[in-house]
C-alpha cells in the first residue's frame, strides 16, 4: 500500500477543469447529489440508506458534539460558517480564535459531488481496480471532518484530524469504487510523557477493536507522513494514519464501524490533556519556542501536505477552510538550537528518533 495520501477528499467540481482544461459534461438524468437530496427529504437517513448519507450524517453529529466538548473547555463560542456548492454538496466550517484556551481552533466537515474525468479516473485506479477505465466520465462523492486545536499555552499540545470517505458511482447511482482515509496525531512544543501514552492508548484501543494490526501500521504510517523530511525531524509525537482502505482490506461496513470508533475516541484521547495544560504558568522564552515550533508545522503544511497542495492548486478552491489548519501566529528564528540538556532538546531528539508510546 502507498504511504502518502490519495486527494480525493479535496475534489472539486473544478478538478475536472484543472486536469482536462475542460469539465465534463453532465449525463442525463438526475445526478446522486439530486438523487441523495430526494432520498434525505423523504426519507431521512438511517442504517439501510447509502453510506455516502450515513458518512455525512455521522461527521456532521460529531462535528457538533467536538465543538460543544471544545467550548465547554474554552468558554468562548465557535464561529459557524456554511457554504453551499452549486454541483450538490457544501460544508459547515466552524472556527475559534483568540478564545480564552484555543488561539485558533477549526472544526470544518465537507460534502462535495461532481464528475471526475477520464484522466482521474485513470489516477484513481492505481490504488481501485473497482473504477471502471472506459467510461469519459464518472460521479464521485467526498465527505469528510477535518480538525486542528492550536491552543495558546504553549504547555498544551496542537492536534490533528481528519476521517473522510471517497466513492465513485455508475450512471444509475450505483456504487462503483469507494474507500475511507483519515487519522489523528499530537504535535507538542513541551513533552510530557503521560500525554503521549494516554493519546496512543486511546487511539490503539479504538484500532485493537478492529485489527490488533492496525495501530502499529498505521502508527508507523503516521510517522512517515508527518514528517518534516526538510528539517529531517517529524510534525510531532504522531498517533495513527491510513488511505485508500477499501475492499481488499476489510468489508465497507466494519471500515464503516473503525472510522466510527477512532473519530469517536477523539474526545477521550484530548480533552483530559487539555484541561492538564491549559492553565499550568510558562515563562516567554517558552511561548517563543512554542512560536518557532509552531513555524515547523506551518513548513509541513505548506511544503510537504499533499492535501493543502491540492486544495489551493484547484480553480475555485475554498482557500479560507483549506488555510484553517494554521496558527495565528508563528516565528523563525535563524539559525536557532535549543540548549543541550533542556526540555527543548528532549522534544527535537524525539521528534528526530520517534518513540514507541504504547
Amino acid at each position: 500500500m502507498a504511504s502518502s495520501p490519495s486527494p480525493s477528499a479535496a475534489f472539486s467540481a473544478n478538478t475536472a477543469n484543472q486536469i482536462t482544461g475542460e469539465k465534463p459534461d453532465r449525463a442525463d438524468g438526475p445526478t446522486i447529489a439530486e438523487k441523495d437530496a430526494l432520498m434525505k427529504r423523504e426519507s431521512g437517513v438511517t442504517d439501510q440508506s447509502p453510506m455516502r448519507l450515513r458518512m455525512e450524517a455521522f461527521i456532521k453529529q460529531h462535528q457538533k458534539q467536538i465543538v460543544a466538548e471544545l467550548e465547554k473547555v474554552d468558554g468562548k463560542p465557535f464561529t459557524i460558517d456554511t457554504w453551499q456548492r452549486p454541483e450538490g454538496g457544501g460544508g459547515i466550517t466552524c472556527v475559534l480564535q483568540d478564545g480564552n484556551v484555543f488561539e485558533k481552533a477549526g472544526v470544518n466537515t465537507s460534502v462535495v459531488y461532481g464528475r471526475l474525468p477520464r484522466a482521474a479516473i485513470a489516477k484513481m485506479r492505481v490504488n481501485h481496480k473497482a473504477l471502471d477505465p472506459d467510461v469519459d466520465s464518472i460521479e464521485f462523492f467526498a465527505a469528510g471532518l477535518s480538525m486542528v486545536l492550536h491552543p495558546s499555552n504553549p504547555m498544551a499540545p496542537t492536534v490533528h484530524l481528519n476521517y473522510r470517505y471517497f466513492e465513485t458511482a455508475d450512471e444509475n447511482g450505483n456504487t462503483n469504487a469507494w474507500w475511507y482515509g483519515g487519522g489523528c496525531d499530537l504535535t507538542p512544543c513541551y513533552l510530557f510523557d503521560e500525554d503521549a501514552i494516554h493519546f496512543h492508548n486511546t487511539i490503539k484501543a479504538a484500532c485493537d477493536k478492529h485489527d490488533k494490526a492496525y495501530y502499529p501500521r498505521f502508527k508507523k504510517w503516521c510517522d512517515e507522513y508527518f514528517n518534516n523530511k526538510h528539517r529531517g525531524e517529524t510534525r510531532g509525537i504522531g498517533g495513527i494514519f491510513f488511505d485508500d482502505l477499501d475492499e481488499t482490506e476489510k468489508d465497507q461496513e466494519q471500515l464503516f464501524a473503525f472510522v466510527q470508533d477512532c473519530l469517536s475516541a477523539f474526545l477521550p484521547s484530548y480533552i483530559p490533556i487539555i484541561n492538564r495544560r491549559k492553565n499550568m504558568t510558562f515563562t516567554e522564552k517558552e511561548k517563543q519556542w512554542q512560536q518557532l515550533r509552531r513555524g515547523r508545522y506551518v513548513e509541513f503544511n505548506l511544503v510537504h501536505d499533499r492535501g493543502t497542495a491540492f486544495g489551493l492548486n484547484t480553480p475555485g478552491s475554498r482557500v479560507e477552510s483549506i488555510l484553517m489548519s494554521l496558527p495565528l501566529t508563528a516565528r523563525w528564528q535563524y539559525m536557532h538550537s535549543p540548549e543541550k540538556g533542556s526540555r527543548e532538546q528532549r522534544l527535537v531528539d524525539v521528534l528526530k528518533n520517534p518513540r514507541e508510546w504504547v
